[in-house]
């Protein structure tokens, strides 16, 4: 069930501006990296649906950031259907996101006023996505369907759209004043936040000081 309403959700990604992407199958590793996160300043946290059980990962990590994080928003990624869609809501997801977008899903996330926030690569799909009631659209992959650029004209017709972008964003200066320039409320970040070698060598205050380093970043872009 989840623990925060629809509006928190939709006001906290909005008000922070960078959600952390994220999935290990080693809960004890998942679960550092969250409490790096949250030590950082994260407090929305998107763990993907991406391996074996990974539903099994998230029921765990959902308990422990209840304890360890009470202030942690979590939701679920790569999501593509109704029934992973449920699972994951059932679970604790307060949030759900996906790589494209499906209806059905739409409707599951409506009926529990949970924020579906789906793949979108074109103006079409955004607009079929707010029809659906998804406040806020990823664009994605945002860096092969014409970056910062593409963003911005979609703003300039449909200034009311909440865009998170998600590919192509990079815990950098230069590329995070590019995505927020043009217009976007949120971006997703994944391997660039956590780099392969800090988490093998368990440096999670590396990944704790990145965070904190794009937060600030991003608030100083406002």
């Amino acid at each position: 069930m989840a623990k925060f309403t629809k509006l928190q959700v939709i006001n906290t990604i909005c008000e922070s501006g960078m959600i952390p992407v994220f999935y290990h199958k080693d809960l004890e590793v998942a679960k550092q990296v969250l409490l790096a996160c949250y030590q950082g300043g994260v407090r929305v946290f998107e763990f993907t649906n991406r391996g074996d059980f990974a539903q099994e990962v998230f029921s765990e990590l959902v308990k422990y950031a209840d304890k360890a994080c009470p202030d942690m928003i979590m939701g679920a990624g790569s999501v593509i259907d109704a029934g992973t869609a449920s699972l994951y809501i059932q679970l604790g997801a307060n949030f759900i996101v996906g790589p494209l977008f499906n209806p059905e899903v739409a409707k599951v996330c409506n009926r529990r006023l949970i924020p579906y926030a789906p793949g979108c690569g074109s103006v079409t799909k955004i607009g079929y996505a707010q029809e659906a009631g998804c406040d806020i659209c990823k664009i994605f992959p945002a860096g092969n369907v014409g970056g910062p650029s593409f963003v911005k004209n979609v703003m300039a017709p449909m200034p009311w759209s909440l865009l998170m972008v998600t590919g192509g964003v990079e815990p950098e200066k230069d590329n995070l004043t590019a995505w927020f320039k043009s217009g976007v409320c949120c971006v997703g970040m994944g391997s660039k936040l956590f780099p392969k070698e800090e988490i093998a060598a368990n440096n999670w205050s590396y990944i704790s000081n990145k965070c904190n380093e794009v937060l600030t970043l991003i608030q100083s872009m406002r």
